[in-house]
């Protein structure tokens, strides 16, 4: 057993009159709520029309939807390959973080470019929102007892005493706090991604802040995936973390594209010549 045991003795439901919700419920809205001021805080501070970050929220949420989904079957394969009709069925099963994140993105930077052409500020404006709703997100499971890792003797440890409902199995069994080394590890990522924002290079409207800050969730996200109760099933990584490495590689090479892409212009800019000058050896002759 382990030598000291965080244990949790409370009721994880808010009662109101005749129903009850979900603390958990209750604080991801919350983180969400929060997010979502920042994101308009940040729109507002990038030029953006806050007007429509309604629009851009409401574009994020059926690929966050689908993508999610899409995780989940690459999750457990075998479940819904059997019968395939399983995958629009939403009483089986639940959604997947990091590819719902992936779609969530997707579709709200397609919005964003529909509504004025430049997806780049809105992705910017929406980093640091993101980072935060993510680490506040699983720092709120705690309160549901969801995301519990692997049973553990060392420390650290957690477990969930009373009738629940909690959201692990087994709840009493001693086990590794996932969710709340997530947290940790996304509040970590958080703090870097802001002092990066300072270096003029990723100051860039461009999206490569938001592809660098999804990249270094994604490599936390597959650290800490590690003490998840999921097996081993490609090579010595769980699925949800060659979800996550798939997710990170492909940012990076995402971020390495728009640098390529910029220095390119920026070298062809360079080379132009103004047809009004006369190439001499003075650059401020002109022609008649």
């Amino acid at each position: 057993m382990p030598t000291a045991v965080l244990a949790f003795d409370f009721d994880p439901l808010l009662h109101l009159g005749d129903g009850a919700v979900r603390w958990e419920t209750v604080a991801i809205a919350v983180a969400i709520f929060v997010s979502i001021v920042l994101a308009g805080v940040a729109a507002l501070a990038s030029g953006l029309r806050v007007d429509d970050l309604l629009f851009v929220i409401l574009g994020i949420v059926p690929g966050a939807v689908v993508g999610g989904r899409l995780g989940y079957v690459l999750l457990h394969p075998a479940f819904f390959t059997e019968t395939p009709g399983r995958i629009l069925d939403p009483g089986l099963g639940s959604l997947e973080l990091t590819v719902g994140v992936v779609g969530g993105a997707l579709t709200g930077t397609l919005v964003a470019m529909l509504l004025d052409g430049r997806p780049g500020p809105w992705l910017r404006a929406a980093t640091l929102p993101t980072l935060l709703v993510l680490a506040a997100g699983k720092l709120a499971n705690v309160l549901g007892g969801t995301g519990q890792g692997v049973p553990t003797s060392g420390d650290p440890a957690t477990a969930y005493l009373g009738p629940g409902p909690w959201g692990s199995l087994g709840p009493a069994i001693p086990s590794v706090p996932s969710q709340a080394l997530e947290a940790l590890a996304t509040t970590i990522v958080l703090v870097v991604i802001l002092l990066l924002s300072l270096v003029p290079s990723l100051r860039r409207p461009d999206g490569r802040l938001f592809l660098v800050a999804l990249a270094a969730w994604a490599v936390g996200r597959a650290i800490v995936a590690s003490t998840w109760r999921d097996p081993v099933v490609v090579g010595p990584f769980r699925a949800e973390q060659a979800i996550d490495v798939a997710v990170a590689l492909g940012s990076i090479g995402l971020v390495i594209l728009l640098v390529a892409t910029h220095r390119a212009g920026a070298d062809a800019n360079d080379r132009t010549v103004d047809p009004g000058r006369q190439e001499t050896g003075d650059p401020d002759v002109e022609l008649p």
